[in-house]
């Protein structure tokens, strides 16, 4: 029975209540810090059910030159799921939740960002620490601060891929080893649905609580009969703020990091190309000085004499060192992460710019 859930692949991860308050409690209190903690809950076959989670102890940053340094904090903070210390109070904490009979098994890690910014290799190593060492069947969950301040929680829940994760223990991420496994940017992650759960106790007393009367003014305002309505010139007051044509912040600040992602991808992309440069150079430099050795040695054998060696070229050149494909693959999924997000924020500007494009280019309305 064991096996057979160990071979069945996750396909949604349960959240309770309780673990989605936790997670938005300590990401907002700790931004633009990046917050971490540990998740534990029940493998239920196909599903993942997270019943608590618990932050990692945070660790003072000495202030550098009277300046308090929020990037170290934020890279100790992303690099804490995988630390040793943390691990053990992990373990500590998993063993105190058993002796009180309560849902103690390692079901992965959380963290937050700020506009979609989680691809990188701190989650990457996190994610493949905990899938290998500690439980296959973990997933991380990134919460977006950013998002989810706009009025729709941003929970998202995600694993390496077996084939990434393949390449990420063998640790070859040249161009050869990516086209024989075929291993693009947008096989690195698997999303999975993710699922909020309340108790039945909690579910009867939300319905239970009562709903507050309304005020003495709505009611004189609301008309009692439809002939009032009817006689009312403007029942319904129109809504001008949905009409707004200003363009979304966080638009502009996604689209600034999708620039910034953008340059270091052609920065990576001029890297490769110098290698490439660099490796033709040896290779014509090899090859005319095998031609010359295969010439001398033929003069030798007329004259008699012993052939000089012809793998002497392997200690006389050197050729460059592929840069790792790995930066380039996350940085592209980290584009396309971008792209979405840009996508979805800028879907109701243009509805309302095609609405009034007659007034915003001339001759635009006219049939």
């Amino acid at each position: 029975m064991a096996d057979a859930i160990k071979d069945a692949s996750l396909k949604a991860v349960q959240l309770e209540a309780l673990v989605v308050m936790k997670i938005i409690k300590h990401c907002s209190q700790t931004f633009p810090t990046t917050a971490t903690g540990f998740l534990v809950g029940m493998d239920n076959a196909a599903n993942l059910e997270v019943t608590n989670s618990f932050p990692f102890p945070t660790v003072e940053v000495p202030p550098a030159d009277g300046h308090h340094d929020n990037n170290a904090a934020s890279n100790i903070a992303a690099a804490a799921p995988r630390a040793k210390a943390n691990a053990t109070y992990q373990n500590e904490m998993i063993k105190k939740l058993r002796e009180v009979n309560v849902d103690a098994n390692n079901t992965g890690w959380y963290t937050s960002a700020n506009l979609g910014n989680f691809v990188n290799i701190n989650m990457i190593e996190n994610q493949y620490f905990y899938q290998k060492d500690l439980n296959e069947r973990t997933v991380a969950l990134v919460h977006d601060v950013s998002r989810s301040s706009q009025g729709s929680l941003s929970l998202r829940a995600f694993r390496l891929s077996p084939s990434f994760m393949t390449a990420y223990k063998e640790a070859k991420f040249t161009t050869e080893s990516l086209q024989k496994s075929n291993l693009r940017y947008q096989d690195i992650l698997i999303e999975l649905p993710v699922q909020i759960h309340n108790s039945h106790l909690s579910t009867s007393f939300l319905h239970s609580l009562p709903s507050p009367a309304p005020s003495a003014e709505a009611q004189e305002s609301q008309p009692p009969t439809l002939a009032s309505l009817a006689k009312t010139p403007n029942p319904l007051s129109p809504n001008f703020s949905s009409l707004n044509l200003s363009i979304d912040p966080f638009l502009t600040q996604t689209t600034d990091l999708l620039l910034e992602s953008i340059e270091t991808h052609h920065t990576e992309l001029n890297n490769y190309q110098y290698y490439q440069r660099q490796l033709a150079r040896e290779q014509t430099k090899i090859s005319a000085w095998q031609a010359k050795r295969k010439s001398e040695n033929a003069s030798r054998a007329l004259a008699k004499q012993t052939p000089l060696p012809e793998d002497e070229w392997q200690r006389l050149f050197k050729l460059p060192q592929e840069p790792g494909r790995l930066d380039t693959l996350l940085n592209s999924r980290q584009v396309e992460q971008y792209a979405r997000q840009v996508d979805g924020f800028a879907a109701g500007v243009t509805g309302k710019m095609f609405a009034v494009r007659g007034n915003l280019l001339p001759g635009a309305g006219e049939g």
